[in-house]
């Protein structure tokens, strides 16, 4: 168990705890003393090193890691990290994509692909403080307001069936389009004063519609989901 003890120290501080460590190792150990040999001259420690060594990165691999990645991205992220560690040695400084391309014999997309998958080695929690005042929580979600114009595009829907063809072409091309009443004028072939009491009377049509439609229905609130603009016919 000294044997295990010793090596555990090699791995310590990178996000597993020791106990786990020293379990995985002991079953390094007990592997290396069913395969142990004593004919072959080798003492048992320089023998039994590699199998502890050996459990202690299988169990890096697969328990390790908060979210699974594959086999070879793992592999990958052992490469940089023993490269990173020996060109910032020797550099004095963080080592570039280009530097760990070249030391790793791996193109630079690789590079950027296995750096990108080791954020998931470690999760972080949603209550792991910011600051004074937040957490990580706080950062996550966000008013939707598309629920809101769904609602209001289904109650338009809804006022636009009690209209005629020519009610409904003048408030779509009024509240789609975005059209001036004198826009709409022109392309209508009839004066403003016209589109503009047409336009007032679809308004007042498909609110009486709605209004009626959400009696039926038990929703005596369901012209409040209409644009303020659609019920004051502006």
């Amino acid at each position: 168990m000294p044997i295990v003890h010793f090596v555990v120290r090699r791995y310590t501080q990178r996000g597993e705890s020791d106990e786990d460590l020293v379990q995985a190792g002991s079953i390094g150990l007990l592997k290396a003393v069913d395969r142990f040999d004593v004919d072959r001259g080798v003492q048992f420690a320089t023998f039994a090193i590699p199998n502890i060594v050996g459990e202690i990165r299988r169990h890096f691999r697969d328990r390790g890691w908060a979210v699974r990645v594959p086999r070879g991205l793992q592999e990958r992220h052992a490469q940089l990290t023993r490269a990173t560690e020996q060109l910032t040695s020797a550099n004095r400084r963080t080592p570039s994509i280009a530097e760990l391309a070249q030391a790793t014999g791996l193109t630079k997309d690789q590079v950027l692909e296995t750096l990108d998958g080791a954020r998931n080695y470690t999760a972080v929690s949603l209550d792991a403080p910011i600051d004074e005042d937040g957490s990580a929580h706080d950062l996550l979600g966000s008013r939707d307001d598309g629920y809101e114009r769904v609602d209001q595009r289904l109650v338009a829907i809804l006022g636009m069936r009690a209209l005629r063809e020519r009610e409904r072409k003048i408030v779509a091309l009024r509240f789609y389009e975005g059209l001036t009443q004198t826009e709409i004028a022109e392309r209508m072939g009839i004066s403003q004063m016209h589109v503009s009491r047409l336009l007032r009377a679809a308004l007042d049509d498909m609110r009486d519609h709605i209004e009626l439609d959400g009696l039926h229905q038990g929703d005596g609130d369901v012209v409040s989901h209409l644009p303020a603009v659609g019920r004051t016919g502006g």
